[in-house]
């Protein structure tokens, strides 16, 4: 008996024993309901990465001409006849096509989030691999805790959205970097930079991972040397130098190039009282800390450890970050997916301030800040709950319905308020919303109108018009090259 619990405790002692419960269990909570619909929270952006992936199935995968479903002038305000998708370089796509083809028994939406859940795995331990760097052992496993099971993350690491493979790949570009620092070889610097190219071309936003790369950086050799050394330069053009090249590509294709200038401060909430309550307070204190978590996030905060200065660091990229792209950070939750991995190691530091604390040293005390992470956790998967509710069923079973009926071919009119998950679920080219005349829509190749809002005037005056081929209580489908006889 005594033999067994010797064993107990060794495993419980260790590191690699534990980050693997980590692992697997991270693995586990993420499959909760990883058959949904691409009707969730963020189904539109979700729709539209998936959507991607979809013509990649079909027509093979063409890297430098990703394309989707949206043929409308919503995204770019010029028709997109050919449904260039010209956003991030499309990595995340070429991944889940592959995994789809090699074993197409899973669908393509289940694949779509496991390759996120995958890229948050990897994250997890890469996340440990730095914490445990610069805080020891308990650092790195509470960084991995953290990131694995915060509420908002877990969330938002089983979407399918190219974030979670960003954050992946830049995490390993900086522990590749911290590895170079510790032996000074160029290969594992070229390595990093090569990760942090994939980042920055999978999501350009991923730059400000190189905050804390360029503190350790002038940390370890002083900014003459990094100015002299010739190492340094080709890293950066590695890192860099393919995102250029992409952006030069885009250009080529404005029709497939969504409005993006909006993303910086397009509505001037920048630094305006409602920015900080949004960003700091909603978002970060409420949504993402559940309220309780600002306690020990603030004590890693506070705890300033030179050898820690590192975190601080990467804290500062973020805030950085959301202060650049502050109308995109405020209108969009998931842009804070980026973020969560400096979070959760300022998290682990202000845990490690509290139970390393001589003021804090009594069993109630900690009895007490473990009450306090409980109560994070429940707070935030009480809002976070919400997210993973299918809205709008019907346009998943009108999707169905329409695809019974139409040719492969068919373009189809889908009004959703712009958003694209019910084209999506067409599985057809189209509009998601009225963005011209219904009869110069038809003119440039509409062949269905199918709406789940029964009494929109659009519906109604189509409905007259056109002949109607379906209806239900929930969807009408109309042939828009069958005038109704009079």
């Amino acid at each position: 008996m005594s033999k067994i619990v010797e064993q107990i405790e060794r495993l419980v002692k260790n590191e690699y024993f534990l980050i693997s419960l980590i692992l697997l269990s991270a693995f586990l909570v993420r499959l909760y309901r990883i058959n949904n619909p691409i009707a969730d929270w963020h189904s539109w952006r979700q729709a539209d990465t998936a959507s991607v992936t979809k013509i990649y199935l079909e027509e093979g995968i063409k890297l430098l001409y990703p394309r989707y479903h949206d043929i409308s002038s919503i995204q770019t305000g010029i028709f997109n006849k050919e449904g260039f998708r010209f956003v991030e370089f499309p990595i995340y796509n070429a991944v889940h096509t592959i995994f789809v083809k090699a074993y197409p028994k899973l669908s393509l939406e289940i694949w779509g989030r496991a390759v996120s859940i995958l890229s948050a795995l990897f994250s997890t331990y890469f996340l440990f691999l730095i914490g445990r760097k610069f805080m020891g052992k308990w650092g790195g496993l509470l960084s991995a805790f953290f990131y694995a099971y915060l509420p908002y993350n877990i969330y938002f690491t089983r979407v399918i959205l190219p974030e979670p493979m960003t954050v992946a790949f830049g995490l390993l570009s900086l522990w590749l970097f911290i590895k170079f620092l510790d032996n000074d070889k160029t290969w594992l610097l070229y390595s990093s930079s090569l990760m942090f190219s994939c980042a920055m071309l999978v999501k350009p936003f991923s730059f400000f991972y190189a905050i804390p790369i360029i503190y350790l950086a002038i940390n370890k050799y002083g900014l003459k040397k990094l100015l002299t050394d010739w190492r340094f330069f080709i890293a950066i053009d590695i890192a860099l130098v393919p995102f250029f090249l992409w952006r030069v590509w885009i250009n080529k294709f404005p029709a497939g190039i969504p409005f993006w200038e909006w993303a910086f401060n397009g509505d001037k909430i920048r630094f305006r009282p409602a920015f900080w309550r949004w960003l700091f307070g909603e978002r970060l204190g409420y949504l993402i800390l559940g309220i309780w978590g600002v306690f020990p996030f603030s004590l890693g905060l506070l705890k300033s450890f030179r050898s820690r200065l590192f975190i601080h660091f990467f804290i500062l990229g973020m805030f950085l970050y959301v202060v650049t792209l502050a109308t995109a950070n405020v209108r969009h939750d998931y842009y804070q997916i980026i973020a969560v991995p400096a979070i959760a190691l300022v998290l682990a530091q202000g845990t490690l301030a509290f139970w390393e604390s001589k003021q804090f040293k009594s069993w109630l005390a900690k009895l007490f800040f473990l009450f306090v992470i409980a109560m994070m956790f429940l707070v935030s998967a009480i809002q976070v709950r919400e997210f993973y509710k299918v809205n709008h069923p019907e346009i998943i079973s009108a999707g169905k319905a329409l695809d019974r009926i139409a040719a492969k071919d068919a373009w189809v009119i889908a009004p959703y308020n712009g958003d694209t998950a019910f084209l999506y679920q067409t599985g057809r080219r189209g509009w998601p919303a009225i963005d011209d005349s219904i009869d110069r829509i038809i003119e440039k190749g509409a062949d269905y109108y199918i709406s789940v809002n029964l009494k929109d005037p659009d519906t109604t005056n189509l409905k007259v018009r056109f002949k109607t081929v379906v209806e239900t209580n929930e969807y009408v489908i109309i042939d828009l090259h069958q005038l109704k006889e009079k």
